[in-house]
């Protein structure tokens, strides 16, 4: 099990003392995808934050990649984050200064893991190949998309984690952008673990999970 959510719970300050999580307990193999869905505020980002070693959970465990979270220091968490783990926001989150192809390439980069071959077949497969001398500001919403699609998978991450990848993307274009990624995370043999409000989008994954008052259901 690549990550296991063992009775997970998170409280934020003023939420009146009533939990995010409540007791939360998933597991996901290596190269499985699971949507999670629920209604706002039901948990799903922040189930995902914990997931990424992004943020603290109050109490149970998360197991990821064989080491117990609540164990590891910020130092060991960054580590996950910049070798094991890799995300993708509604936001893009491009870096503005840097061209699509210094963009594709930098989370690779910081892990030490720079494969000039794979970031270039990762440019083709995702049509950046005319667009590699651009900049984020000079791209549309689907193609900054798919640089962050690319970002993420330069690294070939074990985990991937992408919160409503789709969510400022017309319908079209937030196919293809998922298309993209569903092949790309199926050839590398990464898990995916997705929240997303379409139950349509969560059909096209191995598994679904709902969420509903910090449960799930």
């Amino acid at each position: 099990m690549l990550l296991h959510v063992d009775n997970v719970t998170k409280s934020y300050p003023g939420s009146a003392g009533r939990p995010v999580l409540r007791g939360v307990s998933l597991g996901l193999a290596a190269g499985e995808t699971l949507a999670l869905t629920g209604e706002s505020g039901s948990g799903k980002s922040t189930l995902l934050h914990l997931a990424g070693a992004l943020d603290d959970f109050d109490s149970g465990e998360i197991t990821l990649d064989g080491q117990r979270l609540s164990r590891l220091d910020e130092t060991a968490r960054a580590g996950l984050r910049r070798t094991t783990v890799a995300l993708v926001f509604q936001q893009f989150n491009l870096i503005p200064s840097l061209s699509v192809a210094q963009n594709l390439a930098f989370h690779a980069r910081l892990a030490g893991r720079a494969d000039a071959r794979w970031i270039g077949e990762l440019t083709r497969r995702l049509g950046l190949e005319t667009l590699a001398a651009r900049y984020p500001e000079q791209l549309s919403g689907g193609q900054q998309q798919r640089v962050a699609i690319g970002r993420s998978l330069a690294l070939r991450p074990a985990l991937l984690l992408a919160d409503e990848p789709t969510g400022n993307l017309d319908e079209a274009t937030g196919d293809t952008v998922l298309d993209l990624m569903l092949g790309l995370v199926a050839e590398t043999g990464a898990a995916l673990l997705l929240v997303t409000h379409s139950m349509r989008i969560a059909a096209r994954l191995d598994r679904r999970v709902h969420l509903t008052g910090g449960r799930i259901a």
